[in-house]
């Protein structure tokens, strides 16, 4: 049966998407080219100096309060390849910001720097800045209750080391997963078995929905989400002053890592919800919809601590992150934030979350709170109004330039890495859509076909580099990237056209507050000077371990090509023989829909296989034909239609084109 099954069929889906998230650049850190900070960008920054207090270094004092053992090193994976490098971040430390970024940033980049372990309280301790996010280790009766297990298998396992070195050796008895984003549960393999969840020994506990939105949030749109979010993250850029400082809330970088989830096995289903584990006391509060679709805060009364996950940290979230995501409720947001305010607010002295340092003292930990709750409200309520008077997406990102009466001199509700203008836009996209009324923006055309016209209508492309080089001489980059962009997508192999747009980018990267614009920025003009960096994909991933059937084939859907497929009907059933569950899959007019729980009395095939042997396949860890052959995989009627059916799918390259057609 191995003949229907060609060998560039083999690779599924899950495998593409996962080795697109777990990318690792090959781009020489020395392959940047930078520009120096020109003139005018020199002064905007030097400006910011002047707007904000830099001489209130309290955040300085919270975040390095309780330090127990410094962490500035490397992580590496079995293989000896490095993971994790907060080494290369300290370029940072103890200087004043360079005139290629932002003070502010810089400041939180310094911040962000700040990375070990750290006592909190008797018996609290968080890790910080070994991964993206928090590991918190909260010591009960006999054992470790931990609040999210970070990105990764490897840096979860340093992190947990990292406390074992200076703290009695328990065990784990429990884990709280505070969401559905992966860097707040990849690691969860690394430190925890299986079978010890399923028998009950460690109790897992998860926010309602966790488990479908967990597989399901990053993967049906996985490849763009990736790309999108090699920019985002600044991935190929090399970390210095002229490139990447942070991202933010956090450094960045994993790769050559295991992205792994175990399933929790107590789910919490109540808006307020108590449990008790091994001493502990765990109050949860459901937020879900908030900076995830599964979310919850977490109340330790014995300690009079409030975990607010990434609900509430120092800087503005994104309601739309710039990857790509379900546009998040602000509304609900700030209702959720008013909800801890109102209930834990008097009973907390310090405040602790899932990025970032704590907030110290009761006060300002009421003050804090109430701040976040009326930034999320007027991102809300103030979008609203502007639409409601037919301001489009981009009039109100204009009209609106700072977060009104102290809120914008606040450190913690400062751009870092979710923006003004962006969440403004997004209330927009949530309430009425990306279309902003105006019939001549109902069908524009592609941007080749725009650049192609504009270049024409402006005189051609030496006009239109004529006109750019005047705005970068005066120091206006919006107005040289956007006449830049049109040029580019008309002529990408214009040499003039691509270094012009670089450079513009480049100058905003410098002036932006916000790092995860100086990352888009930066790498848009990484990739015009150099083209799209090749990449080796050897992240590994047990991810699909968690997907149902139902949504593997989800993804087989989505992958479809229907222009091939169309005259290509088919059905196939699929028998679980483990799980005890029929799909049958139907492929007509070139789309392919699934019946879970049932099979077709008719099927060109019928696939008999275990959940487990489907995994292995998914993880590239055993090939369809081999599964055949040995007898795990059995076909019952025409095997030529399963080969049919893969020769059917598309592949996704996951270094698509961005800043060029």
């Amino acid at each position: 049966m191995s003949r229907f099954i060609r060998a560039s069929q083999r690779r599924t889906l899950l495998a593409t998407l996962i080795a697109a998230t777990l990318a690792q650049p090959l781009f020489a850190a020395e392959s940047l080219d930078s520009k120096p900070a020109s003139a005018v960008t020199a002064a905007k920054n030097a400006e910011v100096l002047k707007s904000l207090p830099f001489a209130d270094r309290e955040d300085f004092e919270a975040a390095k309060r309780g330090l127990v053992a410094p962490f500035a090193g490397q992580i590496k994976n079995a293989d000896g390849q490095v993971v994790w490098d907060m080494g290369a971040y300290q370029f940072l430390n103890d200087k004043d910001a360079a005139d290629t970024v932002n003070p502010s940033l810089w400041r939180q980049a310094q911040l962000n720097n700040i990375a070990g372990l750290f006592e909190v309280m008797p018996k609290l301790y968080q890790v910080r800045g070994l991964d993206p996010a928090n590991m918190t280790i909260i010591e009960g009766d006999t054992g470790l209750v931990l609040i999210d297990t970070m990105t990764t298998a490897e840096t979860a396992r340093a992190a947990l080391d990292l406390y074992y070195q200076h703290r009695p050796k328990k065990p784990i008895v429990a884990v709280v997963y505070s969401h559905s984003h992966i860097d707040h549960f990849g690691g969860a393999r690394g430190i925890i078995d299986d079978a010890d969840v399923k028998s009950g020994k460690v109790k897992v506990f998860a926010p309602s929905g966790f488990l479908e939105h967990a597989v399901s949030e990053n993967i049906f749109a996985g490849t763009a989400m990736a790309r999108r979010g090699q920019y985002q993250a600044g991935t190929p850029v090399p970390r210095n002053a002229q490139g990447q400082v942070d991202a933010g809330l956090l450094k960045s970088g994993t790769a050559n890592a295991t992205n792994t989830l175990v399933a929790p096995n107590v789910v919490i289903e109540k808006t307020f919800e108590r449990h008790t584990v091994d001493g502990v006391e765990l109050e949860f509060q459901l937020a879900l919809g908030s900076e995830a679709p599964s979310d919850m805060n977490i109340y330790l009364p014995q300690f009079k601590v409030l975990n607010t996950a990434d609900n509430a940290p120092p800087a503005m979230h994104n309601l739309l992150t710039p990857r790509g995501a379900e546009v998040r409720d602000a509304k609900a947001w700030a209702g959720y934030i008013d909800a801890a305010l109102e209930k834990y607010g008097d009973r907390t002295d310090v405040l602790i979350q899932q990025h970032n340092w704590p907030v110290w003292g009761g006060e300002k930990v009421r003050t804090y709170l109430a701040d976040q709750r009326d930034m999320y409200a007027f991102l809300n309520n103030r979008a609203l109004n502007l639409l409601n008077k037919g301001l489009t997406p981009n009039e109100i990102a204009a009209q609106v330039e700072k977060l009104p009466g102290d809120l914008d001199s606040k450190w913690y509700t400062r751009s870092y890495y979710g923006s003004l203008a962006t969440n403004l836009r997004a209330v927009y996209q949530r309430y009425i859509g990306y279309y902003d009324g105006n019939p001549a923006n109902l069908d524009p055309f592609p941007p080749v076909e725009t650049g192609k016209r504009y270049v024409e209508a402006m005189g051609g492309a030496d006009a239109v580099l004529k006109q750019m080089r005047a705005a970068v001489d005066k120091g206006d980059y919006r107005w040289a990237v956007q006449l830049g962009n049109h040029l580019v997508f008309a002529d990408p192999a214009n040499k003039d056209a691509r270094a012009l747009q670089a450079d513009a980018m480049e100058q905003l990267g410098y002036q932006t507050e916000n790092a995860l614009w100086r990352n888009m920025y930066l790498t848009g003009a990484m990739e015009l000077r150099h083209g799209v960096a090749s990449y080796d994909s050897r992240g590994k991933s047990e991810m699909g371990r968690a997907l149902t059937p139902g949504m593997f084939f989800e993804l087989l859907a989505i992958r479809m090509d229907t222009d091939k497929a169309v005259g290509h009907d088919m059905t196939l059933n699929w028998v679980f023989e483990d799980l005890k569950q029929d799909i049958a899959l139907t492929l007509r007019n070139g789309v392919l829909t699934q019946r879970v729980g049932s099979l077709n009395p008719k099927a060109d095939v019928t696939v008999k296989l275990t959940k487990p042997i489907l995994d292995q396949i998914a993880a590239r860890k055993l090939d369809l034909p081999t599964a055949i052959k040995q007898g795990t995989v059995k076909l019952d009627g025409d095997g030529k239609k399963l080969g049919e059916f893969f020769g059917l799918l598309d592949s996704f390259n996951p270094q698509f084109n961005i800043v060029e057609p």
